[in-house]
């Protein structure tokens, strides 16, 4: 639990350290207490890494204070170390940095299957932002790992910020295969006018059955997990999100992307941007 006044000022009202459901236990959590550099628990992804994505990931863009884990992304001008002329490799096309952010994982210190990822932020949402609160697996390669977007903010090709709730497998022909629901922001306005200056909590609840995806206490999706038939292995006839395999569990990852193939148009006279994120919890049921 928060005790500083400075956190209960930056990130509101205090949580407890309990699910509301009595069921289940916390297993793993960082409440963001002390400032400085995030704990070491968290590793992180560096340069140019996915989806054609603007950003370069560095570590000295995420920063504890006041209670809250920060994202900052920030404009800037600089050579890429990685830049090779006439290379096929987007990350090595690319002759300048023009923003960093971060990418925070704990794909070094923990994974989980089942139980209840609580995440409680506030997220940028100018043009080009590109926040996401979301899990992947941590033995093969994607799509088979199973992918698990508990909350993504972008604009689409047409202007319109939404938010999203995801989950992504291999399909039957060998590609990703996605069961994605799109809110437009507008819904989440309609409520609430103030609604992107203020915490919100993102909740995802993970079953043998079934993974369902909230914001706010509102359903957001429900996947069942008997869809998603393949994700590894030799005969790809692992479900990434239910198998036994031995070892095999999901890490989570918070970051701020910029552009790319889904962020859409980058407004840089917003700089820098924000990410807050007031606290991870984990939970699993007692049983």
């Amino acid at each position: 639990m928060k005790k500083l006044l400075t956190a209960i000022m930056a990130c509101g009202v205090i949580f407890p350290a309990m699910a509301d459901d009595h069921d289940y236990r916390l297993i793993w959590s960082d409440e963001f207490d002390v400032d400085g550099a995030p704990a070491a628990h968290w590793n992180y992804e560096n340069g140019f890494v996915r989806n054609h994505e603007d950003q370069w990931y560095q570590p000295e863009n995420a920063e504890v204070k006041d209670g809250c884990l920060v994202i900052t992304a920030r404009l800037e001008d600089r050579p890429n170390p990685m830049h090779e002329p006439g290379s096929r490799d987007w990350r090595r096309q690319r002759e300048r940095i023009k923003y960093t952010s971060s990418c925070l994982t704990t794909s070094e210190s923990f994974n989980y299957r089942y139980g209840r990822l609580e995440v409680r932020a506030r997220i940028p949402v100018t043009g080009g932002a590109w926040p996401a609160i979301w899990t992947l697996g941590n033995k093969f390669s994607w799509p088979a790992n199973g992918e698990l977007d508990l909350m993504e903010f972008y604009r689409t090709k047409e202007g319109e910020p939404i938010i999203l709730a995801n989950a992504c497998w291999l399909g039957d022909n060998n590609r990703d295969a996605w069961d994605s629901v799109r809110v437009p922001f507008s819904h989440f306005l309609g409520k609430d006018p103030m609604w992107a200056s203020k915490f919100h909590v993102w909740m995802m609840d993970w079953d043998p059955e079934m993974i369902r995806m909230y914001v706010d206490g509102e359903l957001l999706n429900e996947i069942p997990l008997s869809q998603a038939k393949h994700g590894g292995g030799d005969s790809h006839d692992v479900n990434p999100f239910s198998n036994d395999l031995k070892g095999f569990g999901d890490y989570i990852l918070l970051n701020l992307a910029l552009g790319g193939d889904n962020g859409g148009k980058i407004d840089d006279s917003q700089f820098p941007l924000r990410y807050e994120i007031d606290y991870v919890r984990v939970y699993q049921k007692l049983n």
